[in-house]
């Protein structure tokens, strides 16, 4: 690991770890403020947002692995458990296109799968604390984006999923080279439980930004929120 990256590691925790500081100063029980701690926080998510922005880097890949150290089995996790997951119908499935995109014809599973394709084996790390190392293939985001004609310049995308999840992510981790929207998992179609039959695999961000079974992409400038960002987690949630 470079000095310059432990460096940039290091300015991103101490500036979130003052930033906490600041609730020690702050009276939440003001009477004429019942809500003050809410937004405090939230304005606190936002600007720990705007310094992990600022320290992204997007030249710098995620670390990858060897087949021998991928977890088997995998685990499954989604904000429902596996009896629950949807069921998508490949033959009549196709992901919508919405916003700053120029052709937005809906693509199918046909038109991905004769798209350009790129594997990795990297890991995924839970918000909860868990981690796991798969190998995902699909199509590279960023020559999705090019082929369809999206606003490069947006700063937002926008995913919406077939069981109701939905995320969104920064164009710079959008346009990074490891990010994909993948169709395949350890070497094998994806499967209900892990996202069949698309799904954004983005190994510089926490799982929950990896949103499965995606139904619809978009670009935007307007600030889209997500399931869990719109409870209180960080927006930015990267490397």
């Amino acid at each position: 690991m470079s000095s310059d990256l432990d460096r940039r590691r290091l300015l991103g925790r101490a500036l979130s770890f003052g930033a906490l500081g600041l609730l020690g100063g702050c009276n939440f029980d003001h009477p004429n403020h019942p809500d003050l701690a809410d937004r405090f926080l939230h304005l606190l998510s936002r600007w720990n947002d705007r310094v992990q922005a600022a320290l992204f880097d997007p030249a710098t890949l995620a670390p990858t692995f060897p087949a021998a150290a991928i977890t088997r089995p995998p685990r499954f996790n989604a904000y429902y458990t596996i009896e629950h997951v949807r069921v998508v119908d490949g033959a009549l499935w196709h992901l919508d296109l919405f916003g700053a995109i120029a052709e937005k014809r809906p693509w199918r599973l046909a038109d991905f799968r004769a798209a350009p394709q790129a594997s990795q084996i990297t890991r995924l790390v839970c918000v909860e604390g868990w981690r796991v190392i798969g190998q995902w293939s699909g199509v590279p985001l960023g020559w999705f984006l090019r082929r369809v004609g999206a606003d490069l310049g947006a700063r937002y995308l926008s995913f919406r999923c077939a069981d109701g999840y939905h995320s969104s992510i920064d164009m710079a981790s959008a346009l990074h080279p490891q990010t994909i929207l993948a169709l395949d998992f350890l070497g094998q179609p994806l499967t209900p439980p892990f996202g069949f039959p698309l799904r954004l695999r983005i190994p510089t961000k926490l799982g929950f930004k990896n949103p499965k079974s995606l139904v619809a992409l978009g670009v935007t400038n307007r600030y889209p929120g997500g399931y869990w960002e719109d409870q209180g987690y960080n927006w930015f949630s990267g490397s």
